[in-house]
């Protein structure tokens, strides 16, 4: 890893705020950061994301829905969780969605041996200058792959935690600020459970949505072995946006009306989840407000300056899902998280029409 030079950011100042940034190889780097770009309108988001999506399409055949959320989380500021089986293209997915894009991209392989000082960075000595240096961890990326995040430790699995929330990481008691757009695509298979640390609650819940990449279809996976049996199907992807392009769509999908009727109808889901019988444990208020800056992103890619309730429902699964955790007696029934919150959504009236 090439050395770069990073400014602290003191805690408890927020009038200092460098955003520290990995200089491609080759490249002298830069002290400074260049002006971000002015916010898009909701056409350009549109009309980015339609690009974007069909790069990622060329890669991963027949997951529309999978791509549009994985893009509206990538537009509402979140991170992502892919959990299935081996072998359905969880990591290509991350690849492919990093590399349509023109940002810095790293890849962690969590293992048991793995260190958190080997994601966050480590301060080393310099005998010829007779300082400590920073080293930057993996985590210094615009996009970061943590590929199996289950089979690390949960102290290694902790250290993204500050990165995830709060955009930063905290090394000897000083903190560096990651550069934006910042997106953590974790990966787990559910079938490795020997050998395996189980995400706690705490983490799941700082995960925006949860996906399920599922089989392909016959089609889809012939159309696989054809286009991609010679060559990888990374190799020929091109990006299609910069990281300040997509950094600014961000800001406007954060802007998207949202009317007072939605948010209570919002508010009125996440409370379901606390009171059903079928759950004990219901959505935190991080799960709420997941839910709207997810929803705006989908109207701004939907080429809405508004959010309707149908992008409330079409991403409370996804949102919600992996943060809930069944009762004994939903599990003795035979009730999956999806089906109690399939009851929910049929049972909440609708607000926000």
């Amino acid at each position: 890893m090439e050395r770069t030079q990073y400014s602290p950011v003191h805690q408890g100042r927020s009038d200092i705020s460098p955003q520290p940034r990995r200089e491609r190889p080759g490249t002298t780097p830069s002290t400074t950061q260049p002006p971000p770009q002015s916010t898009l309108t909701i056409e350009e988001v549109a009309a980015l994301a339609g690009d974007i999506h069909r790069t990622i399409s060329t890669v991963v055949e027949g997951k529309d829905d999978i791509v549009t959320t994985a893009l509206t989380v990538l537009l509402a500021g979140g991170h992502l969780l892919l959990e299935d089986v081996p072998g359905v293209g969880k990591t290509t997915l991350a690849k492919a969605l990093a590399a349509a894009v023109d940002c810095t991209m790293s890849r962690i392989q969590f293992t048991p041996d793995l260190l958190p000082s080997d994601i966050t960075g480590v301060n080393i000595f310099n005998t010829s200058l007779h300082r400590f240096d920073f080293r930057p961890g993996a985590i210094f990326a615009n996009v970061v792959v943590c590929d199996e995040i289950n089979r690390a430790s949960p102290k290694t699995q902790s250290a993204v935690l500050e990165c995830m929330e709060e955009g930063q990481v905290s090394v000897d008691g000083t903190t560096y600020a990651l550069s934006p757009p910042f997106l953590v695509v974790a990966t787990q298979n559910p079938l490795e459970m020997e050998g395996t640390y189980p995400l706690p609650e705490a983490q799941r819940d700082r995960f925006m949505a949860r996906l399920s990449m599922g089989y392909p279809s016959r089609s889809a996976e012939l159309e696989m072995l054809d286009v991609h049996g010679k060559a990888s199907p990374l190799e020929g992807l091109r990006a299609v946006a910069t990281a300040a392009r997509v950094q600014a769509a961000v800001e406007t999908a954060r802007m998207v009306h949202a009317s007072q009727a939605l948010k209570e109808y919002v508010v009125d889901l996440v409370t379901a989840t606390r009171e059903d019988p079928g759950l004990r444990l219901g959505a935190s208020p991080r799960a709420a407000l997941h839910l709207l800056r997810a929803a705006r992103a989908r109207a701004a890619i939907s080429n809405r300056g508004h959010v309707i309730p149908d992008d409330v429902q079409a991403l409370f699964a996804p949102v919600v899902e992996h943060r809930i955790l069944l009762s004994g007696q939903a599990q003795l029934a035979g009730r999956g998280p999806g089906d109690v919150l399939a009851d929910l959504l049929a049972r909440v009236p609708v607000r926000g029409v």
